[in-house]
């Protein structure tokens, strides 16, 4: 998509998205996750014997405790949902952040109301069914995902129960003012933050997507742009114009469109034409940094603010999760007994200057011999 600036930090199950806001939350509190929000690559360690599955690892205040095998089920989830954790499962600093989001989870929720409680279940009941109908469809079957997993339909539903019952929680303590300023102040910083836009574009590329190698000069791109503005403007159809011409592997095999995009979604002149082109006209050559775009920008509306409340509220909830994890956790956890990550080694001195020599002494001829 070529012409769109997402910006997804997790690419898992779409039907996660919401049910894993706290654990991305508590995932960015332990610091650079190497762009993954998994831990840093980890470092040469010995894995410990594994223990009973009644083993207690970690005790926290109001008789709290997380179980060896309560645990080890957690991060099981956490590596079916994301493959790539699964390299990092014996990595020290991983099983720390695990441990976070597992009593983060436990705690808060445990703090839902009877209004949240029940938000949560309906909310918990819809994700269950979707990601039942996702697994379901994947080889082998639902069962045999899980069994290869070491999990069962029960762990899923738990996981996904404590999740939403945790964001519930967090989201029922935010107020309409709060939604409500976090709103203005959106807008005040960008007008364009609520608007979405329908927008067909063919895009004449200077370089190659995957290799960075330049495929036109800027002059050439132009003339090629040109060329299509002449066609679209002649009443050539767009869609046929765009699977011809376009270097967008994103739209052009959908005529070009993109369809109630957030402009927010996209590079700045790229939004800026999106904003301000007339309805239904074809645009001049927009330069982006991926080429000249042929733009008709087919429909935009601004979202209301009821549209938006709900996903405000939810990064409202999202600060409350920061400040829980650094502020509130810490107090919280009264042992841990699993294993710490090595410190890094400390730094070497930077070498200082060698201490100038002494001057030397003006050397003089020996006196001849007589």
């Amino acid at each position: 998509m070529l012409s769109i600036k997402w910006n997804r930090a997790k690419k898992g199950l779409i039907t996660l998205a919401t049910v894993m806001t706290v654990a991305a939350v508590v995932a960015g509190c332990g610091g650079d996750k190497a762009g993954t929000g998994a831990a840093p690559a980890p470092t040469p360690t010995e894995t410990p014997a594994k223990g009973d599955a009644n083993d207690v690892l970690v005790t926290y205040k109001d008789g709290g405790k997380v179980t060896r095998g309560e645990f080890d089920t957690f991060v099981n989830i956490n590596t079916f949902f994301y493959k790539e954790y699964a390299q990092y499962k014996e990595d020290p600093a991983f099983k720390q952040d695990m441990m976070k989001q597992l009593v983060t989870f436990r705690v808060l929720s445990a703090r839902a109301d009877d209004k949240a409680k029940a938000e949560a279940d309906t909310k918990t009941k819809q994700q269950v069914e979707q990601i039942n109908m996702y697994l379901g469809m994947q080889e082998g079957g639902m069962d045999k995902q899980l069994k290869d997993a070491n999990l069962n339909a029960k762990d899923i539903e738990q996981f996904i129960g404590r999740s939403m019952l945790a964001i519930s929680a967090l989201e029922s303590k935010v107020s309409e003012q709060q939604v409500k300023d976090a709103y203005d102040k959106k807008l005040a910083a960008d007008k364009n933050i609520y608007d979405i836009a329908t927008v067909s574009h063919i895009l004449v590329g200077t370089s190659d997507a995957a290799t960075g190698k330049e495929t036109r000069t800027k002059e050439e791109a132009m003339k090629r742009a040109k060329e299509v503005q002449d066609k679209l403007k002649a009443g050539g159809d767009f869609a046929a114009l765009a699977l011809e011409y376009s270097d967008d592997p994103g739209s052009k095999d959908k005529g070009g469109k993109y369809e109630n995009v957030e402009l927010s979604m996209w590079v700045p002149e790229f939004k800026k034409a999106a904003a301000e082109l007339p309805i239904n006209q074809i645009s001049d050559p927009v330069e982006t940094s991926y080429g000249y775009h042929i733009m008709r920008v087919e429909s935009r509306k601004t979202k209301t603010y009821d549209e938006v409340k709900e996903s405000l509220r939810s990064e409202a909830a999202e600060t409350q999760v920061y400040d829980f994890v650094e502020k509130e956790l810490p107090t919280l956890i009264e042992t841990n007994t699993l294993p710490k990550p090595t410190p890094p080694p400390a730094a070497a001195p930077a070498p200082t200057a060698p201490a100038a020599p002494p001057a030397e002494a003006p050397k003089t001829e020996a006196p001849a011999a007589k």
